[in-house]
């Protein structure tokens, strides 16, 4: 079912990707670059960038460097309880 409205070349795919895991192998973004192969109407959205192990860091794949999008990547980060503490 996602497929066949991701084929059409009228549609903006969302392609979520959490940020702890490993982006390139992510079906979602594997099924986006079938689709629509040069990234030119897929959109990623990085989720979970707020329980990513500490010393580790999303900047590569919000700055469209690990897996190229036209139209980028949008990071979503939730506020931790040390956020709201402080």
């Amino acid at each position: 079912m996602c497929a066949r409205y991701m084929s059409d070349p009228r549609t903006i795919i969302l392609c979520v990707v959490p940020a702890n895991a490993d982006m390139t192998v992510s079906d979602g973004l594997q099924m986006a670059r079938q689709l629509d192969p040069k990234g030119i109407r897929t959109v990623g959205v990085i989720t979970k960038v707020d329980i990513m192990d500490r010393g580790t860091n999303a900047k590569r794949m919000i700055m469209n460097q690990e897996v190229p999008l036209r139209l980028g990547y949008v990071g979503v980060k939730n506020r931790a309880q040390e956020d709201i503490i402080n």
